[in-house]
């Protein structure tokens, strides 16, 4: 999701201002050390190691599929076909269509759909998500989530329009009967005299995020909303938002703040909606909050897949499952302006361990082989 509203101070500025004596922010000499006291240079070696930490590893691209401007590519998912090919379905926003790739090369297989509000038409898709052999997308301008299935991408069901305002993003929990459905709503509250957005007040933010329900039904499908929730307090209120992910066997779920002028950061919610008083990300994160993906590994470890979504470049940062302690960053030599991305965690011909999928520059895609992530950022062994 792109955002213009306002001008927000980046971090390594503030930086950069709270460590002047000895930094190199400026042509001033910098002061004799004797200068500063203890709190001080605890507060500038805090703010050195933080940069370290924000520092993002290059790992290679295994490929890029063709770029396509005019699609304005936003979201991507994969799906293992029963014949073991993978195939990447990426939404885009401006063509109103899915585009589908070869998730071993890149190579564009076909693309399905096209503008309008009937089954299997899509008015500015956005988030994508697959679960078994469903596909999930949400449709920001039709307010709806519509459910296709694969392999010939049917429409089967489609739900949420009676609710939903502005949605994005939306993250699927398999509850073994069914699924739980979380989609967040951008809804604003009008725009000013300039375009811009207007945030609605903190109260009435309690319904950024629509819980449903969906399940089978004899040869068909149905869906029921299960509630909306939103935390009003200014720590946990979710001000501007698209990408969301969960972790069920900690009860946790992620929520990435997209307003910038606020922070780049991601609210810690649990599963009933209820926000946990926690932020992640703002210390390391230079650009807007975007994308999450969670590798789990058999063991009960694994790691939160963040993103960084810088204009010229972006990094992915890892966070550690349980105790979201920062693990590092890695970016690719292309990839930038990400959206999107998606973690094939099942093993593959190519990806014996699996492979990250980055939208790159609203064009297209990128994947990257979790070998390279794991190399890059010496962790340990996942067994699945």
């Amino acid at each position: 999701m792109k955002q213009t509203r306002g001008f927000r101070i980046p971090h390594e500025l503030a930086a950069c201002a709270l460590a002047l004596a000895i930094v190199a922010c400026s042509n001033d000499a910098p002061p004799r050390p004797a200068a500063m006291d203890a709190e001080d240079r605890a507060d500038v070696a805090r703010e050195a190691n933080r940069a370290d930490a924000a520092r993002a590893v290059e790992v290679p691209e295994a490929f890029a599929t063709p770029m396509t401007p005019e699609d304005n590519i936003d979201s991507v998912a994969s799906w293992t076909a029963a014949d073991g090919r993978v195939l990447l379905l990426a939404t885009a926003k401006s063509t109103h269509r899915l585009v589908v790739y070869d998730g071993a090369t890149g190579e564009r297989v076909r693309h399905v759909g096209g503008q309008g509000t009937g089954p299997g038409e899509f008015d500015r898709p956005n988030g994508i998500a697959i679960a078994d052999d469903l596909v999930f997308v949400v449709e920001r301008d039709n307010r709806r989530v519509q459910v296709l299935q694969l392999p010939d991408m049917r429409t089967v069901a489609e739900f949420g329009a009676d609710v939903l305002q502005l949605p994005y993003g939306i993250w699927i929990n398999d509850t073994g009967g069914g699924y739980e459905i979380y989609v967040t709503d951008a809804y604003m509250a009008g725009e000013d005299a300039q375009g811009e957005d207007i945030l609605p007040p903190l109260e009435a933010l309690d319904r950024r995020v629509h819980r449903f329900a969906f399940s089978r039904e004899g040869d068909g499908f149905s869906a029921r909303h299960i509630d909306a929730f939103g935390d009003t307090s200014p720590e946990g209120a979710l001000r501007v938002v698209e990408s969301l992910w969960g972790d069920p066997a900690n009860d946790r779920l992620l929520i990435a703040e997209e307003d910038e002028t606020y922070a780049n950061e991601f609210k810690v919610y649990d599963l009933e909606g209820r926000f946990a008083g926690r932020t992640i990300g703002a210390q390391f994160l230079q650009a807007q909050a975007e994308g999450i993906m969670l590798r789990t590994c058999a063991d009960g470890s694994g790691w939160w897949i963040t993103t960084e979504q810088g204009k010229g470049r972006t990094a992915f940062h890892l966070f550690e499952r349980t105790s979201l302690e920062h693990v590092g960053a890695v970016s690719g030599p292309t990839v930038a302006n990400t959206d999107g991305i998606w973690l094939h965690d099942a093993p593959t011909a190519r990806f014996p361990d699996g492979v990250l999928y980055a939208v790159h520059d609203d064009q297209g895609a990128v994947a990257i082989d979790w070998r390279d992530i794991a190399n890059a950022l010496e962790l340990p062994a996942c067994a699945r």
